[in-house]
Parts: structure tokens; C-alpha cells; sequence
């Protein structure tokens, strides 16, 4: 490696060493007091990090070995923990540990463990292509339908702070195919070209966790038929395998997560039917929230089940309670069973006990196979359920790939992972749109590259 060891020292500061005088006594005979790198070399001396030649002297001018220098970020490495390095050298330092991999691995040091300390920024993401084709019949004398295809890219960030604390972000750009144009379409008729749709805090204390800011709310023990969305709040939990938690927020009235409609992409003649049916018309206001959780999860094999509480405001609700109150109190319970890390049958039944019409909503789903998110080449999955989403048990849900709020049917899909990271998932979806004789078909597939 052709650099001097007055070079390589431009990279040793990294430890921390400073311009200012080091009061102790001079190591090396060929570093005089006046040298410009006296300090500096002093100090590192001091602390371990260089150690010069038997006869007394650093030989600043010679060049080393890349063996060497790993030498010299090894025992920089060991000492940085018990030092008040900054940020910024500790991000040198780090840049070092990376360029000398193989040599610190020959020297016993454990690059797993700096590379964790290295990358404080985690960046993930994705690329997906969605098709939907929706079919609506019985309504008025003919058949309705609507076609979409849309692109989305998706980074999250994920900054770790501390040993407990950390930030994470979703990012979304959106790309219209039919339309040819890029971002969302706001309930105003705006357009956003990039749209922040999660960013909070997670502090994690052994068995004690909290979430603060704007993140994804979806109790999986339920399936999310009752909520599914984002919310703005904060969120504490206890627990391993038995787990509590409390959640109090508010669901925005943005498009794509209010109440009733969020997340389901429906016709105007969607929208229309609701209002006919119930003589009002749905709109998107927020929502303000309660949860309770408690749920237990032995892992990968055997029974697993839970149960919720909402307590849910908002004046849509008017239209299914008795004596026209905006509140909601829903009860929601879920049982499952793990047959093996592939098989897995759940149900789940949530209530809305002031409502006076459809105030129930209830899924079955079975499941095999092993495909999830980061899917390895191979994975797959088939699985096929029947579900009823009532209006006035729902708070927000995201269920409009198969099954919208107010409706009520079964569906099936699949999904493959042809290589590392590509998924492919087709769904179909055969449904009714409740207290009317209007039929919903809805097919739906996706393409998605994870990174």
C-alpha cells in the first residue's frame, strides 16, 4: 500500500486526536517537539493506537502495508467506545473498518458488529405495478366498470438514534398509467407528486415499546376489518408472546386512509350506491380514536388469538347508530391456528355495539405457503377466504384488494417470487354490495421489486 504513515495518520485522527497541545512525554525519537504532527502522534501513542519500532522511533515517512494500517483501525476500534468521538469520526472511522474488512477479519475483529454501528441509515424500499379491473352489475340497466393502472416507488428510511430509539419514514411517488401522469389526486382534486406517508419515533425498552408520530395501524390478529390504516398518535405496548397495547390517535381525512372509503378505490358509482342506499351521502372526515389490543402469539406453530376495543368518533357514524350519536364502540376478537410455518387458518368477528345496521363485519382466511415481503427466489403462496365488511363496524380499512368496506363475499389469490426480491400476486374477488343487488367482481394483480 503505497502511503506514508504520515499520510495514514490523516486517517487515525479519527480517534479523536486534536491540534492541541498533548501534554506527555514524546515516544519517538524521529517525531521532535516542533513537528507538525507532534501532537496528533503524541496522543495516539498515548492511547494505543500506534506503537512505532523497537528502537524508538515512528518512521513517519515510510510506506505501510495495508496489514498495517488494519492494525491501527483495530486498536482504534477497540478504544472508540470508551471515547467522546464526534459523529463525524465516528463516520470516518467506520469508512476505514469497511475498506479493511478482510484484514480486520485475519485480526479477530468483528466487522458484523461495525457494520451495525456504520450504517445508521437504513434505506428499503419498493417498485410496484398494480392492475385493477372492476366489474360492477345489477346496477340501472347495464354494467359499470373501472380500470386502473398505477406505479408507485416507495423508500423508507429507517435512522437508528440510539441503542432504543429510532426513526422510520415512508415516502410514496406515484405514476397514473391510464391517465399518463405522475402523484396522488387529493380529495381537494390536488396533485402531490411525493407524498410523506408514515414518519415516527419507535423507542424499544425490553418487552416495552412505544410509537410516536404518524404509522401504520393494522392489529393483525383481527386482519384489519376493522382498521387498517394510518394513524397520527402514539401507541405503547408491553409484552413477548402475551402482548398489550393502547393506541390513541386520529385517521386524517386524506382519501386514501378516511373512514368508509379509505383505501378502496371505488367508481363514483360505488359511492353513489352507498348513498342511495343509506340516504345520505359518505364523506371522508377524521377520526378520532381508542384502541385497546391484547393479543397472544406462540410464534410459528400452534393457536394464536387476541382481542380489541375501539372507541372511534366521527359524525359518519350518525348514519347506522341509534339515536344519531357520532360515536363508535366496536369489540373485535381473532383465533388462528398454525398448522406449520406454511398452513395457517385465522377468522376474526368485530361488533359495533351502538350501531343499528350493519354493524358487524367478520373473515375467515386459509393460507399456504411461505411468500412475504423480501420473498426469496421460489416463494410462494395460494390462499382463499369469505368476508363481510359492515359500514358501521368499520373505522378505516384497507381491504379494497378484496373485499371493500359495505360489502360482503369471497376471494382467492396467489402469489410467486420468480427471482430475489420480484414478487408477482394475482387476486380475484367476487362480491355484493350490501342491502342492494348490485354485484361487485374485482380481479387485481401486481408486480413488485423490493430493494
Amino acid at each position: 500500500m503505497k502511503k506514508s504513515l504520515v499520510a495514514a495518520l490523516t486517517g487515525a485522527l479519527v480517534v479523536g486526536a486534536t491540534a492541541t497541545t498533548f501534554a506527555a512525554a514524546n515516544p519517538f525519537s524521529d517525531v521532535p517537539a516542533g513537528h507538525w504532527a507532534y501532537n496528533s502522534v503524541t496522543k495516539l501513542a498515548s492511547e494505543g493506537v500506534i506503537e512505532g519500532y523497537g528502537d524508538g522511533t515512528y518512521r513517519g515517512n515510510r510506506n505501510i502495508t495495508r496489514y498495517e494500517m488494519a492494525q491501527m483501525v483495530a486498536r482504534a476500534l477497540a478504544r472508540a467506545p470508551k471515547s467522546n468521538m464526534s459523529s463525524s469520526s465516528r463516520a470516518e472511522l467506520d469508512k476505514l473498518a469497511a475498506e479493511f474488512r478482510d484484514e480486520l477479519d485475519s485480526l479477530g475483529v468483528r466487522v458484523a458488529e461495525l457494520e451495525k454501528n456504520s450504517d445508521k441509515v437504513k434505506w428499503t424500499g419498493k417498485v410496484e405495478y398494480t392492475y385493477n379491473h372492476r366489474k360492477l352489475s345489477g346496477y340501472g340497466e347495464g354494467k359499470e366498470k373501472a380500470m386502473s393502472h398505477n406505479g408507485v416507488f416507495r423508500l423508507e428510511p429507517n435512522i437508528e438514534i440510539n441503542d432504543h430509539w429510532k426513526v422510520v419514514a415512508r415516502l410514496d411517488a406515484n405514476y397514473n398509467g391510464k391517465e399518463d401522469s405522475t402523484g396522488y389526486t387529493e380529495s381537494d382534486g390536488s396533485k402531490a407528486g411525493v407524498k410523506l406517508k408514515r414518519v415516527y419515533a419507535e423507542g424499544a425498552y425490553g418487552n416495552f415499546g412505544v410509537k410516536l408520530g404518524r404509522f401504520g395501524y393494522c392489529p393483525s390478529i383481527e386482519d384489519g376489518i376493522v382498521m387498517d390504516t394510518v394513524v397520527s398518535g402514539v401507541e405503547l405496548k408491553y409484552g413477548n408472546k402475551w402482548q398489550g397495547s393502547i393506541m390513541a390517535g386520529r385517521v386524517g381525512k386524506n382519501s386514501d386512509e378516511a373512514h368508509f372509503l379509505g383505501g378502496n378505490k371505488a367508481t363514483d358509482v360505488y359511492a353513489d350506491l352507498i348513498a342511495g342506499a343509506y340516504g345520505a351521502s359518505i364523506n371522508t372526515d377524521k377520526t378520532d380514536i381508542l384502541a385497546l389490543n391484547i393479543r397472544y402469539n406462540p410464534g410459528d406453530h400452534g393457536l394464536y388469538g387476541g382481542a380489541s376495543y375501539y372507541h372511534a368518533k366521527d359524525k359518519d357514524f350518525i348514519l347506522f347508530n341509534r339515536n344519531d350519536k357520532d360515536k363508535a364502540n366496536i369489540w373485535a376478537v381473532g383465533l388462528g391456528y398454525k398448522f406449520n410455518d406454511k398452513l395457517d387458518l385465522h377468522g376474526s368477528y368485530a361488533r359495533n355495539s351502538k350501531a343499528e345496521f350493519q354493524k358487524d363485519s367478520w373473515a375467515i382466511d386459509l393460507r399456504y405457503g411461505n411468500y412475504g415481503d423480501y420473498a426469496e427466489k421460489g416463494d410462494w403462496a395460494v390462499w382463499a377466504g369469505f368476508a363481510k365488511f359492515g359500514l358501521g363496524a368499520d373505522i378505516a380499512t384497507d381491504q379494497g384488494d378484496d373485499v371493500a368496506t359495505g360489502e360482503r363475499g369471497w376471494h382467492i389469490g396467489a402469489a410467486y417470487a420468480p427471482f430475489k426480491n420480484v414478487g408477482l400476486q394475482i387476486r380475484y374477488a367476487n362480491n355484493k354490495i350490501m342491502d342492494t343487488q348490485v354485484k361487485d367482481r374485482h380481479f387485481w394483480g401486481r408486480a413488485e421489486f423490493f430493494f
